[in-house]
């Protein structure tokens, strides 16, 4: 598959105050790669170094197997990059800043994908950048990193300010462009987004990279939420000896519990023995397992 990006003992200090610590990151060919944390966690400043936005303390970064340091000028030019704190020509419009960036690229095959994308997102192209909400400048952002179809396409916080159908098609936008083999670095706070979107997560704490999972990985860490409504009173003791329950609420015909999937049969045989007047099955919101990481 190969390897797009790929940091070793990546270290970045901002004087005293910490910004990455060790960092071995690799994103692979052709993935949609979250990069999750709170603010403070490092993202930003990983994603500046590999732009060379600024250089690292110690340590080493690679972008297209190339030393991000020592080849920069030909690593950037394959890369689209919308940053967290969007800064354009205030003065311009959102179709002059796009003839302004399309100067730097000399490609044939570009007009079906600037359309596409000003289509999808709905971009306001004839208003000054400066009389623009924040939703709509983040549109002429996303329009000026995704147009020249990029090898590797670096995101953060991309949807901040977008309503809900703009997201949509902001997504469906990136799955386009993943099945043509785009690589995706997609930093984000933002739990259902990651989930939705990313094919695997490298969670962030305190400028370290803590864990690295498949979105089937993380899921399979919930354990499954079970509400039981019985038709006669329960006795609660025989649930709770059942290895991976765990009873959370109890009253004489009601029961609300946390089952691992090994206890989910077990539990089926136990309930086979009463008459249920109505059972469900549901998940805890994936933000409650990513909770673990940042608990002290």
């Amino acid at each position: 598959m190969g390897t797009i990006i790929e940091t070793k003992n990546l270290t970045k200090y901002y004087g005293k105050t910490r910004g990455v610590k060790n960092l071995n990151l690799e994103v692979k060919k052709g993935e949609i790669f979250g990069f999750l944390g709170p603010n403070g966690s490092g993202k930003t400043t990983t994603i500046r170094v590999l732009l060379h936005l600024i250089n690292p303390t110690s340590g080493e970064a690679f972008v297209f197997g190339k030393n991000v340091s020592e080849n920069y000028p030909s690593i950037l030019k394959n890369i689209g990059y919308l940053p967290e704190d969007l800064n354009l020509y205030e003065k311009m419009t959102g179709e002059q800043l796009l003839k302004f960036a399309s100067a730097f690229y000399k490609k044939d095959d570009l007009e079906n994908l600037k359309r596409k994308v000003i289509n999808r997102l709905k971009c306001e192209m004839t208003t000054r950048y400066r009389n623009l909400s924040k939703g709509n400048k983040q549109k002429i952002g996303i329009l000026l990193a995704i147009f020249h179809k990029p090898k590797l396409l670096i995101l953060d916080e991309p949807t901040v300010g977008l309503d809900p159908l703009t997201k949509n098609g902001f997504y469906r936008i990136l799955f386009d462009l993943n099945k043509e083999g785009i690589t995706i670095f997609f930093s984000s706070h933002n739990l259902p987004e990651v989930e939705r979107v990313c094919d695997r997560i490298g969670i962030m704490r305190d400028g370290n990279l803590v864990d690295v999972e498949t979105i089937e990985e993380l899921r399979a860490h919930r354990r499954k939420i079970v509400e039981i409504h019985f038709q006669e009173s329960c006795k609660k003791d025989e649930f709770e000896s059942l290895e991976g329950v765990k009873i959370i609420e109890a009253k004489k015909d009601y029961l609300y519990l946390y089952a691992t999937n090994a206890a989910i049969n077990p539990l089926l045989k136990l309930l086979a023995s009463y008459k249920i007047k109505d059972i469900d099955f549901s998940y805890p919101d994936l933000e409650k397992v990513f909770l673990k990481y940042y608990e002290k």
